[in-house]
């Protein structure tokens, strides 16, 4: 593929690849450095440092240093920081969606985040004030309150198919709460992560107060998730990795987790729907970001009297995407981040071939560069098929249909995760029991994923996580509770 011009006016000089702990970026203790290759050219485009246990220790060490000054300050004092770091993340949007389209293949058309990101930090920069506890004369001789103080020192440990975003919604709610952060990118998406911490450094935050690591989880996360300094922990990423922090936080100092994990999200689609939006959400609900959203709606169930209206409207979606270089701004469908994860998906495809029919796509596209899988549809799968229950994390769909509500139900929440489903009908009473009948943490009534709100609680039931995150959700995430008893003097 020939250079853009974007490309060759960059240079792997430019990108910014060290660690960054107490304030400065410095490269890992010994060295160590892992090669980033992008999914598109296949060729690498940084060497990322490896933060070793040391250099944990470290960040650690240094956000406990940082974290009583820190919450010293006032809610208005900390968010002063933070609007700062939200001006300067908006200023770099362009670079940000560069350096996500070469590191895991987002498109630049599709990019979003940092607009998302920027607004996370505003919104918190002045939720500062609403940490409250309550008061209560309800014991006789006594005047008693209660308290809400940070956990001190926390972790963040993010995916990397929306890196920018979970840096935000984790960081943002946890240093206005009076914390000091210690994050780590995942190895596949650093970049974005990176470039942030430049600019928290441009910002002026005090040293220690977000600390950026990059790194594999093995080495980095597992040393944050067994550490007695971290008091609380949140993580984005897969229900396999979750358990393993679950398991190191209680061997260890019994930290707050919070987990959001997998997911094996249904939409529902009923006869008296409005087929052709269904048909559309639904197509982008699986295949914006190539498909690795933990919320893709991967099962869709169509009533039978639509099914074949509703998959030739569906089908004619997915012919319609525009497969090419994620830099390109024509472009709408990258390449799966890696090769793990192109081999990962393509060997669900490959037994949802011997479990299913293959109506659309199956592999990659004819003359695709890069790690590209074309978005792919099977349909007449059985329940039980490997396809169905597991989640795929790449644009693959199956389509099953349906005839009663009671069948629907049963399908829709056979299934360990439950993080997000969607139900399309216009009749009001059937949209109401299925909004109670349905296992997750999220239902879509005529709307599906990425469809959330900010300001509601978003999370999984079952084994799609612990806890909730949200604009009313995720600072009390920070913070401890303290009762105080009073005795007045009579």
């Amino acid at each position: 593929m020939a250079a853009t011009q974007k490309e060759e006016s960059w240079s792997k000089q430019d990108i910014e690849t060290r660690l960054f702990i107490n304030g400065k970026f410095v490269k890992a203790t010994g060295g160590e450095t892992f090669p980033l290759k992008s999914p598109s050219t296949m060729t690498v485009v940084a060497e990322v440092s490896e933060a070793s246990v040391e250099d944990t220790n470290a960040a650690v060490a240094a956000a406990k240093a940082a974290q009583p000054s820190w919450a010293a300050l006032s809610p208005e004092d900390r968010g002063a920081y933070m609007k700062k770091l939200a001006a300067l993340i908006k200023e770099s949007h362009a670079e940000l969606a560069y350096l996500e389209a070469i590191s895991m293949g987002r498109p630049v058309r599709t990019y979003w985040d940092a607009w998302v990101a920027a607004s996370n930090f505003e919104h918190f920069a002045e939720a500062g004030y609403s940490v409250q506890g309550t008061s209560s004369l309800n014991m006789p001789g006594f005047v008693n309150v209660s308290l809400k103080q940070p956990f001190g020192v926390v972790a963040a440990i993010i995916p990397w198919n929306l890196p920018l975003f979970f840096f935000s919604s984790k960081v943002a709610p946890a240093i206005v709460a009076g914390n000091t952060v210690v994050l780590k990118s995942s190895e596949k998406a650093p970049l974005t992560s990176a470039k942030v911490a430049s600019l928290i450094e441009r910002a002026g935050f005090p040293p220690g107060v977000i600390n950026v690591l990059s790194g594999h989880g093995h080495i980095s996360g597992s040393c944050l998730s067994s550490h007695v300094d971290v008091r609380a922990l949140s993580f984005t990423g897969s229900t396999r990795t979750g358990r393993m922090i679950q398991v190191a936080a209680a061997q260890s100092n019994l930290k707050n987790v919070m987990l959001e994990l997998g997911g094996k999200s249904p939409a529902i689609v009923f006869d008296d729907a409005n087929i052709e939006s269904a048909a559309a959400e639904t197509k982008n609900s699986i295949q914006w970001n190539s498909g690795q959203s933990c919320m893709a709606n991967s099962r869709i169930y169509v009533q039978d009297t639509v099914a074949d209206r509703f998959i030739s409207l569906f089908k004619s979606h997915f012919e319609a995407v525009k497969i090419g270089d994620p830099t390109d701004e024509t472009t709408d469908h990258g390449p799966v981040a890696d090769e793990l994860q192109y081999k990962v998906v393509s060997s669900y495809i490959d037994s949802g071939k011997q479990s299913g029919k293959l109506l659309f796509g199956g592999g990659s596209p004819d003359g695709a560069q890069g790690y590209v899988i074309q978005p792919t549809i099977f349909t007449n799968t059985p329940e039980d098929a490997k396809i169905l229950k597991e989640e795929i994390f790449g644009p693959v769909v199956i389509i099953n249909t349906f005839s009663t509500e009671e069948e629907i139900l049963k399908k829709a929440n056979d299934t360990e995760y439950g993080l997000y489903a969607a139900v399309y009908t216009k009749d009001i009473d059937r949209a109401m029991r299925f909004a109670k009948g349905l296992e997750a943490g999220t239902v879509g009534i005529n709307c599906t994923s990425p469809t959330v709100a900010h300001d509601m609680p978003f999370g999984g039931w079952k084994t799609s996580g612990v806890g909730r995150e949200g604009y009313y959700s995720s600072i009390d995430n920070f913070l401890e509770t303290k009762t105080v008893l009073m005795k007045v003097a009579v």
